[in-house]
């Protein structure tokens, strides 16, 4: 790879990849070998990125988790977040809530936010009243001491008048028109299954689910549902949502963290969609995504 490859690749300013290379050659740190389960794991993001289009893709090696591989997706996700922050090219980045993106910020090591902030993209607040037990704006806050903004709402209202009303109340506009306008975008994928987090953390009822299934929906990015060929679908049912529209969604860098079996297909829906600008997954859902979606 040459350098700016590598900088791509990394997350980081050409120039930082620059003194690093020039450092471990000096100091004689350097030692280059190879490893086939990292090998493996290029190649898949080589053949991720070129297959959807995506401007950034980062596969983790198998850790053998048994289900969710949230170790795995941690680390990658940490790394992500950790070299974004850094290179400072996003002031406002927006952040969902899942058991993925909690996982990556407490695998995030304490390091200064700079001119960073943070908002939430969705509304946390469940049906009981009682904060989701995956947010992590909070959690992301303490980490960078950065600002950090929270939309005091939840995920759904009864109906788009009732959002309406909801989003004119002193104080939480001005939060949500900050989700909108964040330029980095890091969510969950949400799938469609019986353990789905929307129905265990009572953001929806299994009728909803039901109705969700039966417009054809397959997987779920921040309030918006997508058919098995990445086409929006239940567009009445997000217009209740708490969270940017599609069309800001398209307008940022939108970058996904997902794992696990039971998330193929949903990310196969989100990755057609063309939504999403990058990808953090783990080597085994990875390799399942491209056995399972064919080329166009």
């Amino acid at each position: 790879m040459t350098q700016g490859q590598i900088a791509k690749r990394l997350g980081v300013a050409n120039t930082k990849a620059h003194r690093l290379i020039a450092r471990a050659s000096r100091e004689g740190l350097i030692r280059v070998f190879v490893e086939a389960e990292v090998a493996a794991c290029i190649r898949l993001e080589d053949e991720l990125a070129d297959r959807f289009g995506l401007n950034f893709c980062k596969v983790a090696p198998d850790l053998a988790e048994p289900g969710l591989p949230l170790k795995a997706l941690g680390l990658a996700g940490a790394t992500f977040l950790k070299n974004e922050i850094e290179r400072g090219e996003h002031a406002l980045i927006g952040v969902g809530h899942g058991r993925t993106l909690a996982a990556a910020v407490g695998a995030m090591p304490q390091i200064a936010g700079g001119r960073t902030r943070f908002v939430s993209v969705l509304g946390g607040f469940n049906r009981r009243f009682a904060a989701n037990p995956y947010d992590v704006i909070h959690r992301l806050a303490e980490r960078t001491g950065a600002e950090a903004y929270q939309i005091p709402l939840p995920l759904f209202a009864n109906t788009a008048e009732d959002k309406a009303v909801l989003l004119s109340q002193p104080g939480v506009a001005e939060v949500f028109e900050l989700a909108c306008s964040a330029s980095l975008v890091v969510a969950g994928i949400g799938g469609m299954t019986d353990d789905a987090s929307l129905l265990s953390n009572h953001m929806i009822g299994p009728e909803e689910m039901a109705l969700l299934r039966g417009s054809g929906a397959v997987g779920e990015l921040l309030g918006h549902y997508f058919d098995a060929a990445g086409r929006v679908v239940a567009e009445s049912f997000s217009e209740r949502a708490l969270a940017p529209a599609i069309a800001h969604l398209r307008a940022s860098t939108v970058v996904a963290i997902a794992g696990g079996r039971e998330k193929v297909e949903a990310t196969v829906a989100l990755l057609r969609s063309g939504v999403l600008s990058g990808l953090v997954v783990d080597e085994t859902t990875a390799a399942a995504i491209l056995g399972e979606a064919t080329p166009d």
